[in-house]
């Protein structure tokens, strides 16, 4: 097993991408490659696990962009527990594997003896890691997982939640405030709503959350059933939706069993009116996967370069982070740039809020009260929905044709967070 400290980088492209810094070293930043033994008083190690390979390896595709950005915005140390302190970040791969998650969790925590944990993307990340930080008395924050797939899905007790473990994100209310209002807003005969929603902790969260929401509202879910993850053939799902006369459709699945879907349901005769997809579309690459069939695909958008947000070290705007981002790698920006920016600007700040930055118990406490305006919004650990639960408000953006890229962001709904401008019509997925 191979874990590079910048999440991918070989070591020559690691070393390479650390000169580039302009002073900044990020062998020295990110720890890993000087042994194993623990940081000293004034190093803070920070752990960071993310599917960098596998099925949802699309989520970390700014990954090393963000170690080295973060690298920068601190290299000149700060002050915590009245010391000059610097850090290091431990990259681990969970490659899409929730075993496998735990397994490098583990690592950090027992080898790299990490001061904090954190953590992204989707229930299969996040709530191994945060059950690993949790038994081990180790503080940690995730984000891009719905607070009911990582709060209930790790038996969080209601009105207390977890000591060491916290997240940021949103949930089915939060998904119901950004879709509901789109599906208003088409011209459709049917309120039948087409779910794919596979059986995994991500989906049932939606079956469970967002289908008695929908039901509330007027619209109708048409369950295509649990089917496993790695599906190849959608035909029964397709035909089920087809019967119901759904011209609204919604899903949840793993990229992949996405574009399979999908092409499929092109082939079969299935053309919902208005697609609002859940935890798939979520970045550029999905979009240039499916070609022209990407087209007005409509789905949450909790950070885009339209966001009005600020980074709490530097104050680089989230359009400058985009900006940056595509011009070191020539590549689009994605949501979980933001998201990953902040998951470190949080830990940092839990560290500059706490007297003694190595006493676990107080840097957790420091998470749980946590209030920051950040690249990720105005987040508050303390409002709930359940403590230590920070809540952001997507907004509806669809997929369409780019200029400088082949596929970009439209948002077309901020019926759920106005802060956000508008960018141009709602259009029908399938006219």
């Amino acid at each position: 097993m191979r874990d590079t400290p910048t999440g991918g980088l070989g070591r020559r492209s690691f070393l390479s991408a650390a000169a580039a810094l302009g002073g900044a070293s990020l062998v020295s930043a990110c720890g890993g490659l000087k042994g194993t033994g623990g940081s000293s008083s004034d190093v803070l190690k920070i752990g960071y696990v993310s599917p960098q390979t596998g099925p949802l390896a699309g989520f970390a595709t700014a990954d090393n962009f963000v170690v080295q950005q973060i690298q920068q915005a601190v290299r000149g140390g700060f002050t915590s527990g009245g010391v000059k302190r610097r850090i290091e970040i431990v990259v681990k791969d969970t490659q899409s594997n929730p075993n496998r998650a735990t397994e490098v969790t583990r690592q950090l925590i027992n080898s790299d003896k990490v001061d904090l944990i954190v953590g992204s993307s989707t229930p299969d990340t996040t709530n191994p890691v945060a059950d690993q930080c949790e038994a081990n008395g180790i503080p940690n924050v995730t984000t891009i997982a719905p607070w009911e797939a990582w709060f209930h899905g790790r038996n969080g007790k209601p009105g207390e939640g977890f000591k060491y473990t916290t997240l940021f994100f949103f949930g089915m209310k939060e998904f119901a405030d950004c879709f509901f209002p789109m599906w208003d807003r088409a011209d459709v005969s049917s309120k039948n709503v087409a779910a794919l929603w596979p059986n995994d902790t991500d989906a049932n969260a939606f079956r469970q959350g967002l289908g008695p929401m929908m039901k509330k509202s007027g619209y109708t879910p048409v369950d295509g059933g649990a089917y496993q993850n790695g599906a190849t053939d959608f035909t029964a799902q397709i035909a089920a939706f087809k019967e119901s006369g759904a011209d609204l459709f919604t899903c949840t699945p793993i990229p992949p069993d996405f574009q399979t879907f999908w092409k499929q349901a092109r082939q079969q005769g299935f053309k919902p009116k208005l697609a609002t997809v859940a935890k798939v579309m979520l970045f550029p690459s999905e979009a240039e996967a499916l070609g022209g069939l990407a087209a007005n695909i409509a789905t949450d958008f909790w950070w885009s370069p339209a966001h009005p947000y600020k980074s709490a070290l530097d104050g680089k705007s989230a359009k400058q982070l985009a900006d940056d981002f595509a011009a070191a790698t020539g590549k689009q920006w994605t949501q979980a740039l933001g998201s990953v920016y902040s998951l470190f600007e949080i830990a940092i700040q839990a560290f500059k809020e706490a007297s003694d930055p190595k006493d676990r118990d107080e840097v957790a406490a420091k998470l749980r009260g946590m209030k920051i305006s950040c690249m990720s919004g105005d987040l508050d650990f303390t409002a709930g929905p359940q403590p230590g639960i920070a809540l952001q408000h997507p907004v509806g953006g669809q997929w369409r044709k780019g200029d400088r890229f082949p596929w970009d962001v439209v948002i077309v709904d901020n019926s759920a967070n106005k802060a956000v401008p508008v960018g141009g019509d709602l259009l029908p997925t399938n006219a």
